[in-house]
């Protein structure tokens, strides 16, 4: 492997241990996603871009989704915490991206359960009419 590339990867591992350490997971957390991000070339492309530019790419979609539906999803379905903030990963940004491309991993093996939930839970508290 490149060195250059080398270099690059220890720089996305760091970063994802720091974000899972920051973000309340733990390091046990972020190396068991690093080894899963590693798996997938497109969720290694989408952490390197938000590393780089602390924005989304959503340039990798798997069933349609991408990283910005997955996280807008996962606020959206925990609202239901507003109650607890402590508990809520709104109110922790690098838990939320971090959890966010475990989601897209998950949904590269198995993207039905996911899909469905997606399209089926607004989290909106008014009645559909």
């Amino acid at each position: 492997m490149d060195e250059r590339v080398q270099k690059a990867l220890e720089e996305l591992k760091r970063f994802v241990l720091e974000l899972s350490v920051s973000g309340g997971l733990g390091e046990e957390y972020g190396k068991k996603l690093w080894t899963k991000i590693l798996s997938s070339e497109g969720v290694l492309k989408e952490l390197a871009y938000y590393h780089d530019t602390g924005d989304f790419w959503c340039g990798y979609r798997v069933a349609g989704y991408t990283l910005a539906d997955i996280l807008v999803w996962q606020v959206d379905h925990f609202k239901f915490y507003m109650d607890r903030p402590e508990e809520m990963n709104r109110y922790r940004k690098e838990r939320l991206f971090l959890e966010s491309l475990e989601t897209m991993l998950e949904m590269e093996k198995n993207p039905a359960p996911y899909v469905e939930k997606m399209s089926c839970e607004s989290g909106q508290d008014a009645a559909n009419g």
